[in-house]
């Protein structure tokens, strides 16, 4: 028996989905597919709009500053999970745990796995492990999943400009 990866790996498809949120219906089905999700019925327009409404709200609790404050954001959130945690075996890849209901659209599965990941990243790795990039004339989300769990930064690029402006200030 396997887990699923419902913490890091969800919050990776959410930033994904936030930073190039793919502009068809079968953009959207690519992107899920490559991040290893099953999708069982087809994705429709609804899909995309919902998910995209879903990501608006999530963002929030990436917007949170006090932990009290990005708990009650993703608690409300959480309240809209779909199921109870099951057991299945339904793409016959090994028995594995699913935090939704058979048959659900993408959006909801969406909705589920983006929550419930994001909840275990939050809650295994410390509720300040999500955040804004703090380079200048960047505001991209990230998730801190780091060793050390100081990141402030969207990506190694923003982090090594920012070093060159904090250098080239000094050297001014």
């Amino acid at each position: 028996m396997h887990l699923n990866p419902y913490g890091e790996d969800a919050v990776r498809l959410a930033l994904s989905l936030v930073t190039d949120p793919p502009s068809t219906d079968a953009g959207l089905e690519a992107r899920c597919l490559a991040y290893d999700l099953v999708i069982e019925l087809p994705v429709t327009a609804w899909d995309r709009a919902a998910a995209a409404e879903f990501l608006t709200e999530w963002l929030t609790v990436i917007d949170a500053t006090e932990p009290a404050e990005r708990a009650r954001r993703l608690n409300d959130l959480l309240r809209f999970a779909s199921a109870y945690p099951r057991l299945t075996d339904h793409a016959e890849d090994g028995w594995h745990i699913h935090y939704r209901d058979p048959g659900q659209p993408l959006a909801s599965v969406l909705r589920t796995l983006i929550s419930v990941g994001t909840a275990l990243h939050l809650a295994g790795r410390g509720m300040h492990r999500l955040g804004r990039c703090a380079a200048d004339g960047c505001d991209r989300p990230f998730a801190d999943f780091s060793r050390t769990g100081k990141q402030a930064y969207c990506s190694p690029a923003c982090a090594n400009r920012s070093a060159v402006r904090r250098h080239r200030a000094r050297a001014r």
